[in-house]
């Protein structure tokens, strides 16, 4: 289940409701009828749901699969965290007759975008003081009478306001212990510009969170992913799930795709999540794809040994014009001078257009990714920043992984099986159809292998007559 604010028919956000999409494999979703409805003079924010097994909030006294959401309020004059609940599993909701459950005295309008989890005995929600830099942590027995436990405070980057916080616990790489992350999405006030969403990761004790250290670490060196919310339920001793706001800010209500096609934006592909402490840097939240396979068409390149070589790809003719690659190099030298370039290009065989990316392995080691050579939009509006890098220093096994998902109009590449993550949009005029990926300059004895496929459009089947695939159904929902 994947609730999120929804405005239908809209191109950009006012009148937000809680639409509602489900999902077998976390790539194939089926629209639903909206889960929340606003009033006329209010809109349902972010927020988040969960399973109450025990029935520690009354609401369910003959089953333990009931679904509580909890959820912003926001109104003129301030901003209150509501509940509902579900019997059905989260397709309706009934909203608690007692709402709020939580509202600041004096009111605020930037008190917002509640997650909540258990922990032992108790319910425990994070919550942000949007523009007093605060992420609040509160403490319930039924998710309905709230106690103020203690604030994580001015951490981080603090651009113009903290939103969205998440807290969960994840597994370790190379151990059987977990760790706590706290997650904070600012917006703006990222380095590239808007909104980016930052991490701690550290250790919590029910009421309080302590980061391991003062730094500020990113969650994707892109511009255009924000707000990531991480699925409840999930075995600690799993890797954490979330799915992110494939945008920014800075433009998401002004892409094109609006006029041109009814739709502002997207979501990211869902990431799997642990710890790693990998870098000269520590603790580092490794985010790669969720497993792929259930969506793969076919195979369109497979080559072993590419070495100094290059692969031309026309996928013009793949339906969903949606591909997965993967590149591994090895053998890379780690006491010598390493050297060389791995890079690829997405091209328009209409337009020209492009967007590319490459490493270097030499230096520092910096990935970049470009949009800079798409027309029309990335043209004319200046927050559209159009380059990207990080540092991605080379393994001590002489080893170097790239993974990238490409759709129409999104990016999404996983350095070293998501060590390092980035998300980019872009709104080409012409589609692209035509993948070059080549390697050049490398050592003696490093060895390229490279493998992409296809992958199905995960929409085609929910088409109407017309080709186009509707928002969620806004009839035969409680209005209440």
């Amino acid at each position: 289940m994947l609730p999120a604010p929804f405005p239908p028919n809209k191109q950009v956000t006012n009148s937000l409701k809680w639409g509602h999409a489900t999902s077998q494999d976390l790539y194939t979703w089926e629209n639903q009828q909206i889960a929340i409805y606003a009033t006329e003079d209010s809109q349902i924010f972010s927020g988040s749901a969960v399973i109450d097994v025990n029935n520690t909030s009354g609401f369910f006294p003959n089953q333990t699969n009931g679904v509580v959401a909890i959820y912003t309020l926001n109104t003129q004059y301030e901003q209150v965290q509501e509940i509902a609940y579900s019997y059905d599993g989260g397709y309706t909701f009934v909203k608690y007759a007692d709402n709020p459950v939580l509202a600041l005295d004096p009111s605020s309008n930037q008190f917002r975008d509640p997650k909540v989890i258990r922990y032992d005995d108790s319910w425990v929600m994070v919550l942000a003081y949007a523009q007093e830099f605060v992420v609040g942590i509160f403490t319930s027995p039924d998710l309905k009478n709230w106690a103020h436990a203690s604030n994580f405070s001015h951490h981080g980057l603090l651009g113009l306001q903290y939103e969205c916080p998440n807290l969960v616990r994840m597994p370790v790489e190379g151990s059987d212990e977990a760790m706590w992350v706290l997650a904070i999405s600012i917006n703006p006030g990222a380095p590239l510009g808007g909104s980016i969403t930052q991490y701690f990761p550290g250790d919590f004790n029910g009421t309080h969170f302590t980061p391991v250290d003062g730094a500020a670490r990113i969650a994707d060196f892109g511009k255009d992913n924000y707000a990531g919310q991480f699925f409840y339920g999930l075995p600690e001793t799993e890797e954490q799930v979330f799915i992110a706001w494939a945008s920014n800010w800075e433009y998401s209500q002004q892409v094109p795709t609006g006029e041109s096609e009814g739709w502002r934006s997207s979501m990211s592909s869902p990431r799997r999540t642990h710890l790693a402490n990998v870098t000269r840097t520590g603790w580092d939240m490794v985010s790669a794809p969720y497993d792929l396979s259930p969506i793969y068409s076919s195979s369109l390149a497979i080559n072993s040994s590419l070495g100094n070589g290059t692969i031309l790809l026309d996928y013009s003719t793949l339906p969903s014009r949606a591909i997965y690659f993967q590149v591994n190099v090895s053998s890379i030298p780690n006491n010598t001078y390493s050297k060389g370039t791995l890079n690829f290009t997405f091209s328009s065989s209409s337009t020209r257009e492009s967007v590319s990316g490459g490493f270097y392995f030499g230096g520092d080691n910096p990935f970049w990714l470009s949009r800079a050579k798409v027309l029309g939009f990335g043209e004319t509006n200046p927050f559209f920043t159009d380059k990207f890098s990080v540092g991605n220093p080379i393994n001590a096994n002489g080893m170097f992984m790239l993974e990238g998902v490409m759709d129409r109009s999104i990016l999404e590449v996983f350095l070293d099986g998501g060590r390092n993550s980035a998300t980019m949009t872009f709104f080409p005029l012409g589609g692209l159809d035509t993948m070059e990926l080549r390697a050049g300059g490398l050592n003696g004895n490093v060895t390229v292998s490279v493998a992409v496929w296809g992958l199905q459009s995960t929409w085609q089947n929910q088409a109407s007559e017309d080709g186009v695939v509707y928002g969620n159904v806004t009839s035969g929902g409680n209005p209440t």
